[in-house]
């Protein structure tokens, strides 16, 4: 097995999709740093840039989250 299709198992692994989410969870952290200075310098464009960023970060992890779902994962949370 050659390292490619080791590392695309991998990406639909339930550990490399909480590992996926986990790295999503922070860019968050950083999509909120970016509205806080935003606000701050009342910059309308790099707010709005951190709101669409945002948008693209909840995306992602509800296709994570529903991934996870379709591995069969019998997490409490997930439901």
């Amino acid at each position: 097995m050659s390292a490619l299709s080791k590392a695309k198992g991998f990406k639909k692994s339930k550990t490399g999709t909480y590992l996926s989410i986990g790295t999503t969870a922070f860019g968050a952290l950083s999509v909120y740093k970016q509205m806080k200075a935003a606000r701050h310098d009342h910059d309308t464009l790099s707010l709005v840039d951190a709101v669409a960023t945002a948008a693209g970060i909840v995306t992602g992890v509800a296709l994570l989250v529903r991934e996870l779902k379709r591995l069969g994962d019998d997490d409490v949370l997930l439901g």
